[in-house]
């Protein structure tokens, strides 16, 4: 329960309230919970105001005044909002939940200032080894004062014998030492649809980009079942302090949903997931034989397909040349070809198609191919994760085949200080463009697509709206035409990241019948000056009526 410093008037009031929800009648129904005295925002579909909410069975009943709850409900608990803002759960619509879990026990490159740092913090964390590997995750070279790609010389001096696996901040690339190579066969003759072992004088630098990256971490062990375990409980602990309680985890095969399912079957896993399943033919075998999985925590109806890489690593596929890489336009992950017969099957099988897009080229390709299997105005809901760099041509796309922009904001604000030099101003004009995106589509699903960035949703608030980092940069905003409105950015975190995932009937506003999923603020990100939304606190978090996180 809230602990609460009262004044000896506030007291009298209080003990007034709790004595109204506690008094039971024969014309007052019983409820498990009642949260009162309260700025709830409910973001229903006139975004109205109430003060309280009843709460029966893990759903919400009664949604209201202090009075009109009072008169009509008395509850076994009650909790007094003491004015504090509320607002429906936080959906991240685009994170990787159980990736970033298992990343926990790699040695953190994030935030390195430049390579020898990264060499320094492997070399205090003495080598530390993970299944006979040393794995890092975190480093962007964009950081450093000397923005090349590193090369794995010193890895090869330090760490000789033991393979070395050093993950890009995106994913998308990784730089591995001469035994990691030795291992899985790569050497200068090695060449991948959609990726690149990086040469220097004809020889591997230990840099692996986009496929190349993927085709190593088939050489790297897997984790135990007992650190999987461990992966889902320790995000599930950061996401419910965060205020989230519905993650869409962007890429899994189906051995994870079923031990997500497992664990959520057993009520230690009580994060709500939405599934997207890699699309590969292991999983699409066991899902096109299975069908849809669908519990009051768990939903799998989706599929995510990678078109090309990232901006950071130059793998995004754009439709002319890098603006600092002459003749470089970056990788298509797969053929035309592959991505056409991946929709044909899943709309064949009624399941959504979620593609990983960055460039330009990349999102006019999946539009295209997206628009060849649903020709008009549908409510498939697919989904373009990303939807970086969007050529103007392209953006009536979103419009005319119903897909969904599923964007997050704190890649603009990130990428910033940088992706001019990749993009040259007038294309920079068309990327992270949320405002225009949500002209076209009337909805945009947000999310932070953690660990890549920051799992706090309430910075991906600020970068929509705002358009600033947290030293309150740039002074106007990095492109300012494309913040969103405050309610706008909300709606996209709650009720507009349910509709993304089929679940706008059961959640993402506060409303009778949905789920008792909510979220305390100590200050009203509505209403707070911009500048001190990153400074905003998560008080309390409930997922199906229960208190999961309590900042005391």
């Amino acid at each position: 329960m809230f602990t609460f410093v009262f004044s000896k008037s506030r007291w009298l009031i209080a003990s007034f309230w709790m004595l109204l929800f506690f008094t039971s009648c024969s014309s007052k129904k019983a409820v498990e919970l009642i949260l009162y005295n309260g700025t709830i925002y409910t973001v229903d579909s006139t975004f109205s105001m109430a003060q309280c909410v009843a709460i029966q069975d893990g759903k919400i009943v009664a949604v209201g005044s202090n009075e009109a709850i009072a008169s009509a409900y008395h509850a076994t608990r009650v909790f007094d909002l003491q004015g504090k803002p509320v607002y429906p759960g936080f959906i991240d619509a685009h994170c990787h939940f159980y990736g970033a879990g298992v990343d926990l026990k790699k040695i953190d490159l994030y935030g390195t200032k430049s390579y020898q740092d990264v060499l320094n913090r492997l070399i205090a964390s003495k080598a530390k080894t993970f299944s006979g590997w040393i794995f890092g995750r975190g480093w962007d070279q964009n950081d450093w004062q000397n923005n090349a790609y590193p090369d794995k010389t010193a890895l090869d001096s330090l760490f000789p014998n033991t393979p070395v696996f050093l993950m890009r901040v995106d994913g998308h690339a990784a730089l591995v030492n001469q035994k990691a190579l030795d291992l899985a066969g790569f050497n200068a003759n090695t060449n991948f649809e959609g990726g690149e072992v990086v040469l220097k004088d004809k020889q591997p630098t230990g840099m692996l980009i986009d496929n190349a990256a993927e085709a190593m971490v088939k050489f790297v062990p897997e984790p135990s079942l007992q650190d999987r375990k461990e992966a889902l409980l320790s995000m599930q602990k950061k996401c419910f302090a965060a205020g989230l309680t519905t993650v869409d985890d962007a890429g899994i095969d189906y051995r994870t949903v079923q031990l997500i399912d497992s664990m959520q079957q057993l009520d230690l896993l009580k994060m709500r997931i939405y599934a997207m399943i890699n699309y590969d033919s292991i999983n699409t075998d066991y899902f096109f034989k299975t069908g849809k999985l669908k519990t009051p925590r768990l939903n799998v109806r989706s599929f995510k397909v990678y078109a090309d890489g990232a901006l950071g690593s130059r793998g995004a596929c754009l439709l002319a040349p890098y603006s600092d890489q002459a003749g470089h336009v970056g990788f298509l992950l797969h053929s035309t070809a592959f991505f056409k017969k991946a929709a044909v099957d899943l709309y064949a099988h009624n399941f959504q198609m979620n593609t990983h897009c960055i460039g330009d080229s990349a999102n006019r390709l999946m539009l295209r191919v997206y628009g060849d299997v649903l020709l008009g105005k549908n409510d498939l809901r697919w989904r373009i994760e990303h939807a970086q760099v969007v050529d103007k041509k392209d953006l009536e796309l979103f419009a005319k085949y119903a897909v969904i922009p599923s964007v997050q904001p704190t890649h603009a604000t990130s990428d910033m200080y940088w992706a001019g030099e990749r993009l040259g101003a007038a294309r920079l004009k068309c990327a992270y463009a949320y405002k225009e995106l949500l002209s076209q589509t009337g909805k945009l699903a947000l999310g932070t697509d953690f660990p890549v960035e920051q799992i706090n949703p309430l910075l991906t608030f600020y970068a929509a709206v705002v358009r600033k980092d947290a030293k309150d940069y740039p002074e106007q905003g990095f492109q300012p035409e494309n913040a969103l409105s405050r309610q706008e950015a909300l709606k996209g975190m709650t009720r507009w990241a349910a509709f993304a995932n089929f679940e706008e009937q059961e959640k993402g506003s506060i409303e009778p019948g949905k789920f008792a999923d909510l979220v305390v603020l100590d200050q009203d990100i509505l209403k707070v000056d911009g500048n001190s939304i990153p400074k905003v606190r998560v008080l309390q978090t409930f997922s199906n009526g229960e208190v999961v996180y309590h900042a005391n």
